[in-house]
């Protein structure tokens, strides 16, 4: 029998943990404590598996049941919700790392070893501290093109045409390099 909020509600905590359940594999994880945690028990390459759907009531039961749903749709298509998750988490965790400064100065290292002048090197790396405020802690897929330009009017603001001119081509030149080694699709100046 599916349950309701109302059943919810009124589970009482017990000695050991015990479970109510909905349907699909989905029940409702009581602990001793007074918790209550959504789980999803399921089948793949012929192994039981468990997936924590999220805290009840920050998880509502139609919340959890919707993510039941996707976990099945994913199984579905001969995948695993839980390696799905992972891979997710992965990537985003990859995306958050990868920001412009770290970009950059990967970039600067990279110019330094092909021998690059000194004195090309500090120009270079005063430019890219320009983008310090605005852009230096942003993912790199994150930055559009607007946010490049209301840097750069910034620094044009103080009158500094050329160094306006060659911030951007600097700019492009990073975000080039990181198109280059994959952690970038698009270049935004």
């Amino acid at each position: 029998m599916p349950l309701t909020d109302t059943a919810i509600r009124n589970t009482a905590t017990r000695e050991k943990p015990y479970k109510i359940f909905d349907g699909g594999g989905l029940h409702l994880l009581i602990n001793p404590g007074g918790s209550r945690l959504w789980r999803l028990k399921y089948r793949f390459g012929g192994r039981e598996k468990l997936l924590s759907l999220g805290p009840y009531p920050l998880v509502s039961l139609k919340l959890a049941r919707e993510k039941r749903d996707a976990a099945k749709l994913l199984l579905l298509e001969d995948k695993d919700p839980g390696e799905e998750r992972k891979l997710a988490r992965i990537e985003a965790e990859r995306e958050r790392a990868v920001t412009f400064g770290v970009v950059a100065r990967e970039y600067l290292s990279k110019l330094e070893k092909e021998g690059r002048a000194p004195a090309t090197l500090k120009k270079l790396n005063w430019l890219i501290s320009q983008t310090e405020p605005m852009l230096s802690e942003r993912p790199v897929t994150q930055i559009e093109t607007p946010d490049v330009l209301r840097m750069l009017r910034q620094v044009e603001s103080k009158g500094t045409y050329e160094t306006t001119s060659r911030l951007r081509s600097t700019i492009g030149s990073v975000f080039r390099y990181a198109i280059a080694t994959g952690r970038a699709h698009k270049d935004p100046t």
